[in-house]
C-alpha cells in the first residue's frame, strides 16, 4: 500500500499550531470578539483539565471565555434552565456542554435548549456546523494522503475538498472504532459527508480483528488499548481519538511503540487529533460570530 521505509509520527500539535495563526487573524479582523461558554458539571480532574486547554487556547486566539462550572450535579430542569439563560444573552456567541456529563443529565435532549446558531459542536440534527472531532481526523487525513505540507491549505473546506476526498478515499478501506456521542457518532458523519466510506465497528462487533487486518485506516475512539500489533497490516494508517489512564500517562487506543513499525502514519497522544479538535470548535465559533 506505502512504499515508507520509516514510520511517520504525525505533527498534530504543529499542524493545530498552524491553524491557530490563521485563526487569530481571522478573528483580529471581527469588529467585537466571539464569546465561548462552557458548562461544566463535577470535579472530574480531567474535564477540569479539558476546559483549561479550551481557555488557554481562547486567550491566544483572542476570544473572550467564560466558564460555568456546576461542581454539584444539578436537577435536570436546574440545568436546562440554566443554559437556556445563557443561549438567550446576547453576548455569547457559541455554547458547549463539556462531556461526558454525569448520567442523570446525559441526553441529547439538552442541545435542543441551544439555538442552532450557538450550538457550535454540530450535535444537532439541523446543525449549520460540521463537528470539530470529525473536521480534524479530515484535517489529519489531509496531511497524509495530500501534499503533505502543514500550510494554510490543510483548513477544512468540504465544498472545496469533496474531490479530493472522494477519489482519495474511494478504494481505500476506512474502519472507525467505537459510535460514542463525541468520537465516533460524530467522525462518522462527517466522513460520510465527505463521501468516504467506512465501516464502523463497536464491542458487540464479532471478530473485529478481522476488520482490522483488511483496513487501510484504523480511527480508533474507544478509551482502552483495542489493538493488537499482529492485526494489523503494514503500511496501515492509525489515527486514535480515543483517551486513558496508564501508570499516570496519558495514552491512546493502541501502543505506539507496538505500532510505529508497523504503521506508515500514526498518531501520538498527546498531540493527535485533540488540539486540532479544539481549533475547529474556536473556528466555528468564530463563523457563529458572523451570522451572529
Amino acid at each position: 500500500m506505502y512504499d515508507i521505509i520509516d514510520p511517520v509520527e504525525i505533527p498534530g500539535t504543529h499542524i493545530a499550531h498552524t491553524l491557530e495563526q490563521l485563526l487569530k487573524k481571522e478573528v483580529k479582523k471581527l469588529k467585537r470578539k466571539p464569546k465561548l461558554t462552557v458548562f461544566l458539571v463535577g470535579k472530574t480532574e480531567d474535564q477540569i483539565s479539558f476546559v483549561k486547554i479550551k481557555a488557554k487556547i481562547a486567550r491566544r486566539i483572542g476570544i473572550r471565555f467564560e466558564l460555568i462550572h456546576l461542581k454539584s450535579i444539578p436537577s435536570f430542569e436546574e440545568f436546562m434552565h440554566k443554559i437556556k439563560e445563557k443561549s438567550l444573552d446576547v453576548e455569547t456567541t457559541g455554547i458547549i456542554i463539556q462531556q461526558p456529563l454525569p448520567a442523570q443529565l446525559s441526553t441529547e435532549s439538552l442541545y435542543d435548549y441551544i439555538p442552532t446558531v450557538k450550538e457550535i459542536e454540530g450535535h444537532k440534527h439541523k446543525t449549520t456546523y460540521f463537528p470539530p472531532i470529525g473536521l480534524a481526523i479530515l484535517t489529519l487525513l489531509k496531511y497524509i494522503f495530500g501534499q503533505g505540507k502543514i500550510d494554510h491549505n490543510l483548513i477544512i473546506d468540504l465544498k472545496r475538498d469533496n474531490s479530493f476526498f472522494r477519489k482519495t478515499f474511494r478504494n481505500k478501506r476506512v474502519v472507525v472504532v467505537g459510535r460514542g456521542f463525541t468520537g465516533g457518532k460524530p467522525i462518522g458523519k462527517t466522513l460520510s459527508d465527505a463521501k468516504i466510506n467506512y465501516i464502523n465497528i463497536n464491542s458487540q462487533t464479532p471478530e473485529p480483528e478481522s476488520y482490522f487486518k483488511e483496513a487501510d485506516i484504523i480511527i480508533t475512539a474507544v478509551g482502552k488499548k483495542i489493538l493488537d500489533p499482529q492485526w494489523l497490516k503494514p503500511g496501515v494508517v492509525l489515527i486514535n481519538v480515543g483517551l486513558r489512564h496508564e501508570r499516570g500517562k496519558l495514552k491512546g487506543d493502541f501502543e505506539e511503540k507496538e505500532v510505529k513499525n508497523i504503521a506508515s502514519f500514526y498518531t501520538p497522544t498527546p498531540g493527535g487529533a485533540g488540539p486540532i479538535d479544539v481549533i475547529y470548535l474556536f473556528r466555528n465559533l468564530v463563523e457563529a460570530a458572523k451570522s451572529q
